[in-house]
């Protein structure tokens, strides 16, 4: 008797925005584990502070299964655009990087992780008497989720601090929280994870 083939990790390429639904569509498949990495962000909109859950890795998850069996069914998946490969090679993604992914995420499931600007980084008031004028950010208080900013008002250069409420900018993808210091993450008091994924 042979002996029974070996499943292992793979990354799998989903369409446009459709990690959670692959996701879900692979978890109906016998045999097959999955594996979509998340963060749960409090981000800025122009309505206010929203949650946000976000994949660590925009358009990508991963999966467990055999390969020589399960390749076809997993590449016509629903949402899934392709099992990732390099040249005409497959390669398997080490139990340990998973592993030590799991540990890393969960190790943030305590903390609220809120987007911030950066110092210099230009931004948009969102609300209040001077909402829709840009202004250059000076300071960031993480702690107190507030700007320093300044803005140009009739000619002249304006000093304001600002809840982060009422102020746009770039926002970044979850995987930057989980590598960005503690400058720009709130977590309720000084600190940061110290988290750098395996497999970005």
């Amino acid at each position: 008797m042979g002996a029974q083939a070996r499943s292992s990790w793979y990354c799998i390429r989903t369409h446009l925005k459709h990690e959670h639904i692959a996701s879900a569509h692979l978890r109906q498949i016998p045999g097959v584990g999955v594996f979509n990495p998340q963060l749960r962000v409090m981000r800025s909109t122009r309505h206010g502070r929203r949650w946000s859950t976000e994949s660590l890795f925009p358009n990508y998850v991963f999966a467990n299964f055999v390969l020589e069996s399960g390749l076809e069914k997993i590449s016509y998946t629903p949402a899934v655009k392709m099992v990732l490969r390099f040249g005409g090679r497959v390669p398997e993604i080490p139990d340990t990087v998973i592993e030590d992914l799991r540990r890393s995420l969960s190790g943030l499931d305590s903390r609220v992780l809120t987007d911030a600007p950066m110092e210099a980084e230009e931004v948009e008031i969102a609300h209040g008497v001077f909402a829709g004028m840009k202004a250059s950010v000076t300071r960031v208080l993480p702690g107190k989720q507030r700007a320093q900013i300044l803005l140009e008002v009739m000619g002249r250069p304006v000093s304001a601090e600002l809840s982060l409420d009422l102020v746009l900018f770039n926002r970044k993808d979850a995987a930057q929280f989980a590598l960005t210091p503690a400058e720009s993450i709130f977590a309720g008091r000084p600190g940061a994870p110290n988290f750098v994924p395996a497999s970005s």
